[in-house]
């Protein structure tokens, strides 16, 4: 597979234009993370290669964080950035035979699919086109990890279609329940448990991120479906993201997206 990188402008692989930029700015996204890997670990042979193969079960929300930078740098960072990460991962994926097309496509959908949705339901304005245009966007992200672009959905409407036909290869299995668990509560140092708030807040983010989970999704965990719940998750999902909106970007941004709005000559963070 080999990408034409002449044809990226080198500020980036995606302008502040792109709906991808909008989505993956978007406070919504400390929330649509947890939700991605929760739904990730829904398919046994992509959780089993993750179990094997890294410290997840003890480092649940160190992966969660080099995902976030991944995500991160991807979009935002410059056009050689983005391209030389995404050969590191590939040439890792290789090395510990976490490159099967089948199951770095599951893993890109589930991403695409949580956070998209929560996007949505935290209360960001996407018309149903500009919601098509990110599933094709984010094809180049399916793309840079080894993936044939041919194989990959790039509406909404192809990637219900493609849950559909990949759910006979579902299920939760023991890591996958594990996995959710260190999510919910991960092993943090003794003094930031007890003496400071973010044990909670983390907890807060994680139950709300598996209560968005699809309901097939929740269904393979055992989590039982309350009537009301999705209204009752929707309205959350939009106080959250209301909050975190009000902590300034110059303190909540992170870097690559600070020198990303340099790089595109948009207003400076204060």
């Amino acid at each position: 597979m080999e990408l034409l990188t002449t044809s990226f402008d080198e500020r980036g692989l995606f302008a502040p234009d792109s709906i991808t930029w909008r989505i993956h700015s978007d406070p919504a996204m400390a929330v649509g993370g947890i939700r991605a890997l929760l739904q990730q670990a829904l398919h046994p042979d992509a959780m089993d290669g993750v179990a094997k193969n890294s410290n997840f079960r003890e480092d649940a929300w160190g992966r969660l964080q080099r995902t976030g930078d991944y995500v991160s740098t991807i979009t935002f960072g410059t056009r050689d950035e983005a391209l030389a990460l995404a050969t590191r991962v590939r040439k890792i994926h290789t090395s510990l035979g976490l490159d099967d097309p089948h199951l770095l496509l599951w893993v890109h959908m589930s991403m695409v699919d949580s956070f998209l949705d929560i996007a949505i339901r935290s209360g960001l304005a996407l018309s149903d086109a500009q919601a098509d245009q990110y599933v094709t966007e984010m094809a180049l992200f399916a793309q840079l990890v080894g993936v044939e672009l041919e194989k990959v959905p790039t509406n909404r409407q192809e990637m219900k279609s493609y849950f559909q036909d990949i759910s006979p290869e579902l299920s939760a299995s023991d890591d996958a329940k594990r996995a959710a668990l260190f999510l919910t509560i991960p092993p943090l140092p003794t003094a930031v448990r007890f003496a400071t708030p973010a044990a909670p807040a983390w907890a807060s983010l994680a139950l709300l991120a598996g209560s968005s989970l699809p309901a097939w999704a929740r269904a393979l965990y055992g989590t039982p479906n309350l009537p009301g719940q999705n209204f009752a998750t929707d309205l959350s999902l939009k106080a959250i993201r209301t909050t975190i909106g009000i902590i300034p970007e110059a303190i909540l941004a992170p870097p690559v997206y600070k020198a990303a709005l340099a790089r595109w000559d948009m207003a400076s963070v204060t």
